[in-house]
């Protein structure tokens, strides 16, 4: 077996494909900003720096290891160059750390005070460039932008759309879309798998924390919050809480605390979601139109498919997202008390998608009218608000979630992952409600982080095929197979983000393949440890139903096509 020698360590080489990963391998942190082991190497931030046996300086992430070489990590020349580089990107960086959002997590001011920067010797001679706050879901402030190039790369590579890019060159060159348009003007979809991926605030969340906090001091406001699966897995992450850990008792435990009056899990709009959807499906079978059957849940997608594949808008589900379905439901069911207290309720949607903030604001989910969701705040903007109220969060009982709709089932709770939504269909269609059929179908191949994974299985003596794509690059990858008929399918589920909502793009971010495992694991075990696993045998959602949605299934359930 070859080797290489890093600080003296002896090295294997196994396959890795370049210099970093063998000098993580080793146990060693060295600083990065353009590297994402997803990603095509662009080698631009240069921090990766190390040192040979001979002297030479080169970016370990774009260098090929070969058998023999040695490497220093830490000489007193790559400590110069880092520092150098920190301090050059420092003087055309704007530097107002202590109300930048990104303050505390910023790799930036991280790697600034790891290097040893105390001073720029620099000037700071760049033009202040307008914020972009024309997007309800991302803001992009190209003041802060290092042109590390992760945006750039994350919207072409990952989701195929290319958004952003390169502009000009020299001491001129920033990032933005073409021709400098607004972000809202262009086929952005609001994912914010930008905002993850950038080093500083030059791309982040658009917040609406402190219309919430005056909200809950308003006593005119019923402050509703419901709280969506995938938030629960990750949500303790900024606390020290072991990856994947379900969370979702603490988290209603301290919405209380700040004041929210009614606490609800979007699991039951995702149980009312299995119900209407594989309704839809099977009319759809039988009627053998508009197949295949595109999910509907994930906003960023419908809007991907309504402007890069239109000809496929008839084929999406006509079902709102859990979200839009269950706020719509919360609105009509507090009308009458809302009217004998005086008050209005407002409802306060907590998500792992930044696309989230988009979809409330579409016309084809309002109600008659009115807007069903009020805000959305994402993992990290509640986050936020738990250290703003100082909770000790991991010190908080486990509570439930309000009557009446306490109860969710293990199917509604594995939708925040790539596959869920398939899975919980396929429960609700399955004649036999054993064990044993959730095992088979969690057998069936649509479970996994394939970016694309089939699965053919037998409805009513027809055989199904089946399709999970995560991804938008991905999902255009399909829908061209689909569209020359290269393949076919009866029912499709789309997520825009890569492994589903648990890595959506107002999640915690700095997730490795570890903590993408344990949130999936984490799902699947919140599934495993419900009392209901069926949709349908859920008892909240039988009296819903059988007392409240009577003949307002369309209205509340469906968008307003």
């Amino acid at each position: 077996m070859d080797y290489i020698t890093i600080n003296s360590i002896k090295v294997p080489i196994e396959g890795e494909k370049n210099v970093l990963s063998l000098i993580r391998k080793a146990g060693i942190d060295i600083p990065t900003f353009c590297y994402h082991s997803e990603l095509s190497i662009y080698g631009a931030c240069r921090m990766c720096v190390v040192e040979d046996d001979r002297g030479k300086i080169f970016a370990a992430c774009s260098e090929t290891p070969r058998a023999g070489m040695v490497i220093y990590t830490n000489t007193k020349k790559v400590q110069q160059y880092r520092k150098l580089i920190i301090e050059l990107l420092l003087s055309s960086h704007c530097r107002d750390c202590t109300t930048c959002q990104k303050n505390g997590m910023c790799a930036l001011q991280s790697l600034a005070y790891k290097v040893g920067v105390h001073a720029v010797r620099f000037l700071n001679n760049k033009k202040e460039e307008k914020i972009d706050m024309s997007s309800p879901s991302i803001v992009r402030d190209p003041n802060k932008c290092i042109l590390c190039g992760d945006c750039v790369r994350t919207c072409d590579e990952i989701q195929g759309l290319g958004v952003i890019d390169f502009a000009f060159r020299g001491s001129k060159m920033k990032v933005q879309p073409a021709f400098d348009k607004p972000l809202a003007e262009t086929d952005c979809v609001g994912c914010g798998q930008c905002a993850v991926v950038c080093p500083t605030a030059a791309i982040s969340i658009r917040t609406n924390v402190t219309d919430i906090w005056d909200a809950i001091e308003d006593p005119s406001i019923r402050v509703v919050a419901q709280i969506a699966p995938a938030v629960r897995v990750a949500v303790g992450d900024n606390f020290g809480i072991p990856k994947g850990e379900n969370c979702f008792g603490k988290l209603v435990s301290a919405l209380r605390i700040m004041g929210f009056d009614m606490v609800f899990d979007t699991s039951f709009g995702a149980d009312l979601t299995v119900m209407e959807e594989s309704k839809e499906f099977v009319a759809r079978l039988a009627s053998d139109e508009k197949l295949p059957l595109f999910t509907s849940c994930c906003p960023g997608w419908v809007k991907y498919c309504e402007e890069k594949y239109p000809e496929f808008a008839d084929n999406l589900s006509t079902c709102r997202s859990p979200q839009g379905m269950f706020s719509a439901v919360i609105k009509d069911y507090f009308a009458e008390k809302d009217k004998e207290d005086g008050k209005r309720t407002m409802v306060v949607s907590i998500m792992p998608c930044t696309a989230k903030k988009g979809e409330i604001l579409r016309p084809d989910n309002f109600t008659d009218g009115r807007q069903d969701t009020d805000y959305v705040i994402t993992t990290t903007e509640v986050v936020r608000m738990i250290k703003q109220m100082g909770l000790q969060f991991t010190e908080l009982e486990n509570e439930s979630a309000d009557a009446p709709f306490s109860v969710a089932s293990g199917a509604g709770k594995i939708f925040g992952t790539t596959g869920g939504v398939t899975e919980a269909v396929l429960r609700r269609l399955a004649e036999d409600k054993s064990y044993n059929t959730i095992r088979e179908i969690s057998y069936t191949g649509v479970r996994g982080f394939e970016g694309t994974k089939e699965a053919t299985i037998e409805l009513d003596g027809r055989e199904v095929k089946i399709a999970v794509v995560h991804g938008l690059a991905n999902s255009g990858r399909l829908l061209d197979r689909i569209r020359s008929g290269e393949a076919s399918y009866d029912f499709v589920e789309v997520m825009a983000c890569r492994r589903g909502c648990i890595m959506g793009g107002g999640q915690p971010s700095g997730a490795g393949p570890r903590t993408r495992r344990s949130r999936m694991e984490g799902m699947y075990n919140a599934d495993a440890s419900s009392n209901v696993r069926f949709s349908e045998e859920n008892p909240a959602v039988r009296q819903l139903y059988d007392h409240f949605l009577a003949g307002k299934e369309h209205r509340l359930l469906h968008r307003n096509l």
